[in-house]
């Protein structure tokens, strides 16, 4: 037995490897386990007593990938092309070993197998699978700017052909053991209690210890070669999807197309080695550093709550309170009782409140249709729903969520009627996205137990939550709002508060911006395109259909009363009033920058350019896609500097996940750390003189760039302080 792996020979002379790493609630491959693996492969390799081998896992789930902080120090490790190569290299010889050394491995596959772990039984000779739904089998590498490095872009294809891998590689989707049978990814199906059992029947009744690509003869499934016509059309075909879903921002799927192209048409041992090099690439792309660091690193530390204050007690919500039945309101208690918490949906109406759990009734609907859940579990969340119009049934509530419409007066009265019928609630929260907390909290009459908890709409599908601390808000509010994230399964930042907070203020210079552009005379079919070139998910002005034109407009009339003389307008400002005076509300209101036929496809408005005259020259996208992005992080660098976030790790979790900025750079402080302070200041500098003072970079960024300082270099180092 090893520090990770249990080993034992039973009277047939089949080892069994059971994967195991202790103080780990799931197994993942960390350096000890790699070693661990090696030396158990070579003594099965070395002892002739031993028959053959088979690997499985003592969790419910099989193995997932790297350990986060291997990956990161990997990452980081070196910015030598040739030692990261060797790396790789080193690690594919490794599983190389185990399916050359003349001894049959099955891999009995329990639960969850992804990335690595997927990697480890293909390598073996034979897999067997639990015959469960809820496994996932997946590459999914390609999401964090990498490709499967552990031999899987040569081996996948060899199994399964060319086509079919790349589709699972590509966009990194799971499998469910049914659909990996029915590929060939995994060759037998059986009772979970049953899949070591199947495993070593196998090795005793036939054991074949060579691989197909091992084999004379060997032809990839589907074809193979650069002049096979069904591989010209693959690639083909598959070089535009990535283009158009791309736009070539991100390098992890061209480098999965090049190694399989290149790597599928070679003996396995040349296919590795390619597989090696591009792998070696992607680890010292910036672009890839930067995904791994948000996407992967910061962004599980996030789901394990790094940020919680220490020293507070766990708090679970059992019984919700939610106030305001709308499309927020309604998503929220949809994500609380799937949670199982007892959910008490109030609003001024039974028939709205209805309408809410309607909306659960609804999704479950297409849960139970699409088979990710059952009837009987659908209807058990439904039945911890409870619509009601009276404050008295929240009582029993934990916690308690305002999600009313964005307005003080209505916010400031529902808050005072659920603490007058319920004095002692622990924690009491607003889903507000623009509106102070610190101000909200004056109509509760203990300001320390007041926090703003910002959910993102659909919030059924939104995986962030922005929690905003009040002036007074306590660290134990704090650690209590973050242990119900927690519960939900959401993503937290915290950040502390201000008008529009971090989010909500970034994302809005994003469609400002926009019609800004629509301002200065540019096309809006550029202004969309340059948009989503600039890697944001949709054009900005299409996001202010979306989000309403209405919406929009009466936050900023709110603003424009709050801060009176301190107001600053917008350059796009005169646009929206505009078009609430034609009635084009947004999408809801079946028009707006957009026109939404019945029954067809919508499509920008002519009356843009017939109220705002195109200019007879036109910018490049390049400079289009910079100031969007310029724009956004130069607005979250004045969070920073001001305090509304405290670390740019929050800023850029929250940028990606919260209004979808662009996952290629890492996040705004992750594009200013990729391109320079230097180079950004004086870039912004540029913008600000040609377009506005909204470019400008604040002190904070003037500061970096005197120094020579990056953000996560600040960061690293205030932490080793």
């Amino acid at each position: 037995m090893t520090e990770t792996i249990k080993f034992e020979v039973d009277a047939d002379g089949i080892a069994l490897l059971t994967i195991d790493l202790p103080d780990r609630s799931m197994n993942v491959i960390t350096p000890q386990m790699g070693k661990d693996l090696d030396t158990l492969v070579e003594r099965v390799a070395s002892d002739p007593a031993i028959k053959g081998a088979v690997i499985t896992s003592g969790k419910p789930a099989f193995l997932a990938g790297a350990d986060l902080g291997t990956l990161g120090a990997l990452a980081g490790s070196s910015s030598d092309a040739s030692g990261m190569f060797d790396t790789a290299f080193v690690r594919n010889g490794q599983r190389r070993r185990q399916e050359t050394c003349g001894k049959p491995f099955a891999a009995a596959i329990n639960g969850l197998a992804m990335g690595g772990g997927l990697e480890i039984t293909l390598a073996c000779h034979y897999r067997v699978c639990a015959d469960d739904p809820k496994i996932q089998l997946s590459l999914p590498e390609v999401k964090v700017g990498l490709l499967p490095g552990g031999g899987g872009t040569q081996r996948l294809p060899r199994l399964i052909g060319v086509q079919n891998a790349l589709q699972y590689m590509i966009k990194g989707d799971s499998m469910t053991p049914q659909q990996a049978l029915k590929l060939g990814v995994v060759n037998e199906l059986a009772p979970v209690a049953e899949v070591v059992a199947r495993a070593k029947a196998w090795i005793r009744e036939k054991g074949d210890p060579v691989q197909p690509w091992d084999k004379k003869g060997f032809k990839v499934p589907g074809g193979e070669g650069a002049y096979n016509p069904g591989i010209v059309q693959t690639f083909t075909a598959a070089t535009a999807m990535v283009q158009k879903e791309t736009l070539g921002n991100y390098p992890a799927p061209r480098a999965i197309l090049s190694a399989v192209y290149e790597g599928h048409q070679v003996p396995i041992d040349a296919g590795l080695r390619i597989e090696s090099r591009y792998f070696a690439q992607l680890m010292l792309d910036p672009t890839s550093k930067a995904m791994i660091r948000s996407l992967f690193m910061n962004k599980q530390a996030a789901d394990k709550l790094a940020r919680r204050p220490q020293g507070v007690d766990k708090f679970q919500v059992k019984t919700l309170g939610v106030l305001g039945a709308g499309m927020m309101g309604a998503g929220i208690a949809y994500v609380s009782a799937q949670a199982g918490m007892k959910v008490i949906l109030l609003d001024t109406t039974m028939d709205a409140a209805e309408k809410g759990k309607a909306y659960s009734q609804g999704l479950v609907d297409k849960g139970v249709q699409r088979g990710k859940v059952t009837a009987e579990k659908g209807q058990a969340l439904l039945d911890r729903i409870v619509p009601t119009t009276a404050y008295d049934d929240l009582k029993a509530c934990d916690l308690v969520i305002e999600a009313v419409f964005e307005n003080r007066e209505i916010k400031d009265d529902v808050t005072r009627k659920t603490e007058a019928a319920i004095p002692a609630l622990p924690v009491f929260a607003s889903n507000t996205s623009t509106l102070p907390i610190s101000g909200l909290a004056k109509s509760f009459s203990r300001p320390q137990d007041f926090i703003g908890l910002h959910f993102f709409s659909p919030v059924d599908r939104m995986p962030l939550v922005e929690i905003i601390m009040g002036k007074d808000t306590s660290q134990e509010t704090l650690a209590r709002a973050m242990d119900y994230v927690g519960q939900i399964r959401k993503t937290p930042i915290v950040v502390n508060d201000s008008r529009g907070f971090y989010t909500s203020r970034c994302f809005g210079t994003y469609v400002a911006e926009g019609l800004a552009m629509l301002a200065d005379g540019i096309v809006p079919a550029l202004i969309e395109n340059g948009g989503k070139q600039a890697g944001m998910p949709v054009g900005p002005l299409d996001v202010g259909d979306a989000v309403s034109i209405e919406l929009g407009y009466k936050v900023r009339e709110q603003t424009k009363k709050d801060l009176g003389d301190a107001y600053k307008p917008a350059p796009g400002d005169h646009i929206v009033d505009k078009l609430m005076e034609l009635g084009r509300l947004g999408k809801k209101a079946g028009k707006g920058y957009y026109e939404y036929p019945e029954g067809g496809k919508k499509y920008l408005w002519p009356g843009l350019t017939e109220n705002w005259p195109s200019a007879a020259e036109q910018p490049p996208v390049e400079e289009v896609r910079k100031r969007f992005l310029y724009r956004q992080a130069v607005e979250a660098a004045r969070c920073l500097e001001e305090g509304v976030l405290t670390d740019p790790v929050d800023g850029d979790i929250g940028a990606i996940f919260g209004w979808g900025f662009a996952p290629f750079t890492g996040g705004p402080f992750s594009l200013i750390d990729s391109v320079g302070a230097d180079a950004f200041v004086r870039e912004c500098d540029r913008l600000a003189q040609q377009y506005g003072a909204r470019f400008a970079p604040p002190k904070l960024l003037r500061d970096m760039a005197a120094k020579g300082e990056s953000f996560y270099g600040r960061t690293a180092r205030q932490a080793a302080e």
